[in-house]
């Protein structure tokens, strides 16, 4: 497992920037989408999903994953991080009305979908890539 430095965290976790999330579809190719990330504190990189969507159905497939988040004040400033996905419903709902908190500063997620379940997509970093973070 690959740690992220405290200030890849930090950018990670004091910035509502949107992130960039690839997984696989079945035929191998990427699929890639725009999602609000947050780390658990140790290094994990989480985002939220809800059953049946695409990235819930690729990564029950095939966990590999990767996740880029860019500074949209400066491009050159930037972190990657590639591993692997697991998922769990547990916290789902609290995770994305703490996302929804940190990037609408919004109390409780304002597009909730009652019948949908939410999912917590945590990734174990095994690689990390960056740019504008020093040596």
């Amino acid at each position: 497992m690959a740690d992220l430095s405290d200030a890849q965290r930090a950018f990670l976790e004091d910035n509502p920037f949107p992130g960039v999330v690839t997984t696989l579809r079945a035929d191998g190719s990427p699929h890639s989408t725009v999602v609000w990330l947050d780390t658990d504190g140790s290094g994990v990189v989480r985002f939220n999903t809800a059953r049946g969507r695409a990235k819930e159905k690729h990564l029950a497939r095939d966990a590999r994953v990767s996740a880029l988040v860019i500074d949209p004040a400066d491009q050159y400033r930037w972190v990657a991080v590639t591993g692997t996905a697991t998922l769990t419903e547990e916290g789902g709902d609290a995770h994305i009305d703490k996302l929804a908190k940190t990037y609408l500063d919004a109390d409780s997620y304002p597009f909730r979908n009652a019948t949908e379940i939410r999912v917590i997509v945590s990734i174990a970093v095994e690689r990390v890539d960056s740019s504008g973070f020093g040596a």
